[in-house]
């Protein structure tokens, strides 16, 4: 029997694995237990996991390759396995949010976007490790490019997971950075939505008016198939041949050289292969959004844990416990102003983005920092956030430290299907392919 490490059904992407199973040329019986494997051979370094539901998977699998025998397929993710980050509620698994025992629960109940994963066809092997409750406290995950270097946050086990070949499809959470972040840094591909999208019932919020539910995969298209089922409904991505591409010299000035020369190199790509990229000025209604941003992630955090941070605040994370504090001071009229802010930047960002297919920025100033002691910078990905607009990061090239490199590819709110058309384009051009660590 081949390992955890060589096992090939466990390098299988969604789609693949998908046509695979409707041929009968591999039962998810046989795909589970090979992410089992590989999660058994690879999570004593990457602690990528805290749970997993070995005897439930299999015994889905079991159920799966039966009907698959019979043609009868339940939805386009049949058999697919899948990673579930650890604030997302699954019917009958423990959710921890990353903390202490005061805070675990058991929920009755899938969240809705793990409700449309299971109605799908999906197979759920476990939760993946988060920062605690979503903020910036590390988990102990590992990047599997290099284990001295941090995966990013808070998606953290998720991203981990997909990178590592241990399950092809995960979910995670964005609130500033945390899905298009970690993606990055492990090199796999990362999307959030437009805000709402998504529905986040059955998600522990960090912050209502930002939380976006993400997804991780290995391609443009896996995502494109997942995102369909988490938004209910198909998202075919146009055919794209000359995207209108805009580039913000603002955003590539607070890269390191390194990843601002990596953004340029593709960007001249893009252009030799047909797209027309224009550089463009940020509204000046970005200068004042970090702030606004962070004002109103601290006062929605603050209002949903005040009731338990008064009897638990000891138990608290320090970095978590620090911006709660804070939150719990804010104004009702800092808060409010905040959002007038933040909401005056997207409205900005909309008329803005309306006039090209994609924005193109880097993801993170640099790839994934050495040490665990911090997830990385967010700082990239927080404006899109903010603005509650649709962002994709890919992989892009290798880094002179042998870290990937990624790009961000932004679009106006609610143009999934155009952004990941776009997505789809810049893979070809880009050619990185599906490159384990």
């Amino acid at each position: 029997m081949l390992s955890g490490n060589d096992h090939p059904l466990a390098g299988l992407g969604v789609i693949e694995a998908e046509r695979r199973i409707r041929s009968g040329k591999v039962s998810p019986v046989e795909l589970v237990r090979a992410c089992l494997e590989r999660i058994r051979a690879q999570d004593g370094t990457l602690r990528a996991w805290v749970h997993l539901d070995e005897a439930g998977a299999l015994a889905l699998a079991g159920q799966r390759e039966r009907e698959a025998r019979r043609k009868r397929f339940v939805g386009p993710l049949h058999g697919i396995p899948a990673g579930i980050k650890d604030i997302i509620d699954v019917a009958g698994m423990p959710t921890t949010a990353g903390a202490r025992p005061f805070a675990h629960r058991k929920p009755q109940e899938d969240a809705a976007a793990v409700a449309r994963l299971r109605a799908a066809g999906a197979i759920l092997l476990g939760k993946t490790a988060t920062t605690e409750f979503a903020y910036r406290d590390p988990a102990p995950t590992r990047n599997p490019w290099n284990p001295e270097h941090t995966p990013g946050g808070s998606s953290s086990g998720s991203a981990a997971a997909v990178a590592a070949r241990m399950v092809p499809l995960a979910l995670g959470s964005q609130t500033v950075g945390s899905v298009l972040r970690p993606a990055a840094y492990c090199g796999v591909v990362g999307l959030k939505a437009t805000h709402g999208l998504v529905p986040t019932a059955g998600v522990v919020p960090l912050a209502w008016s930002l939380d976006h539910v993400g997804v991780f995969a290995r391609g443009v298209a896996d995502i494109a198939i997942a995102l369909g089922v988490l938004v209910g409904r198909s998202l075919r991505a146009p055919g794209v041949r000359a995207p209108r591409i805009a580039l913000p010299p603002e955003l590539m000035a607070r890269a390191e050289p390194e990843v601002a020369a990596q953004i340029s190199s593709a960007a001249d790509r893009f252009a030799r292969a047909g797209a027309r990229v224009h550089e463009v000025k940020l509204p000046a209604s970005f200068s004042v959004l970090h702030a606004a941003g962070l004002a109103v992630l601290e006062a929605e955090a603050a209002a949903y844990h005040e009731p338990t941070f008064r009897d638990h605040a000891g138990e608290y994370g320090t970095q978590i416990r620090a911006m709660i504090e804070t939150g719990l001071q804010s104004l009702a009229t800092t808060y409010l102003n905040a959002n007038r802010y933040r909401l005056a930047f997207r409205a900005d960002a909309l008329e803005l983005l309306a006039g090209y297919d994609a924005l193109l920025a880097p993801t993170a100033p640099g790839p994934a920092p050495r040490g665990l002691a911090s997830t990385g910078d967010a700082s990239l990905c927080a404006p899109w956030s903010f603005a509650g607009v649709p962002a994709i990061t890919l992989p892009s090239g290798i880094a002179a430290s042998g870290l990937p490199h990624a790009i961000q590819l932004v679009a106006a709110a609610d143009q999934e299907a155009r952004l990941l058309g776009v997505a789809a384009w810049c893979e070809r051009q880009l050619g990185f392919g599906d490159r384990g660590p």
